[in-house]
């Protein structure tokens, strides 16, 4: 999507991971590094999930790194996903607070839940689209926190599709009737500060055709 000397911006397709480990051993990162053996510095700014498509920064100088990071922490990277969700959102949800625990299972597998003991933890969002019996939201984390849109959702009774850790199952079954063979789960927007410049970058990473289709069908079958 755009790539200078400080920086790559990629767009991640769904299933791949972007770094090896938990029994892989290639990810995102390890295979630029393999394509780009002459790079001297490759590094990702931020993770996403396996499952999840999307926007993805990867830092070509410490230095980037370092500026990303920080803004990172202060909050000032805006970050916005689309997801599909079980049932009616609710149009008084705009925001949920609820403190994420991660602990990991013995084969290194990490499941999240909502604990008074876990990190505070915050999301905000919006409803994009009305279906028969789901809600296409944006959904635009104030934290960044491990799975947490996808606990934030379950929380409050709306988990995403196709989630094979926080999801319904009978309700994965009637939306792969529509196509859906993947989390509804993507990246779709990024603003933030150049790490070298200062100047406002903004990205956009739009659906891919499959998803595009799976919801046309929805908004067929209203």
């Amino acid at each position: 999507m755009f790539e200078d000397d400080c920086l790559i911006v990629l767009n991640k397709p769904s299933g791949i991971a972007v770094h090896g480990g938990s029994g892989l051993n290639f990810g995102v990162i390890e295979a630029l590094r393999a394509l780009r053996p002459e790079a001297r510095f490759l590094e990702l700014v931020h993770r996403l999930d396996r499952d999840t498509s999307g926007i993805l920064l990867i830092a070509k100088k410490r230095s980037a790194l370092r500026n990303l990071h920080e803004q990172l922490r202060l909050k000032t990277v805006q970050k916005d996903y689309l997801a599909l969700v079980r049932g009616q959102w609710q149009s008084h949800v705009k925001v949920v607070k609820a403190p994420l625990l991660k602990n990991e299972l013995a084969g290194g597998e990490r499941i999240v839940r909502v604990s008074e003991q876990g990190k505070p933890s915050e999301t905000r969002f919006s409803i994009e689209e009305r279906y028969s019996n789901a809600t296409l939201i944006k959904a635009s984390p104030v934290t960044g926190r491990t799975h947490q849109i996808r606990v934030h959702t379950q929380y409050v009774g709306h988990p995403i599709a196709l989630d094979n850790k926080y999801g319904d199952k009978d309700f994965d079954t009637q939306i792969q009737t529509f196509g859906l063979n993947r989390l509804f789960l993507h990246a779709f927007s990024i603003r933030f500060e150049h790490p070298k410049t200062s100047e406002t970058l903004r990205f956009n990473a739009p659906l891919d055709e499959k998803i595009k289709a799976v919801l046309k069908k929805l908004r067929e079958s209203k």
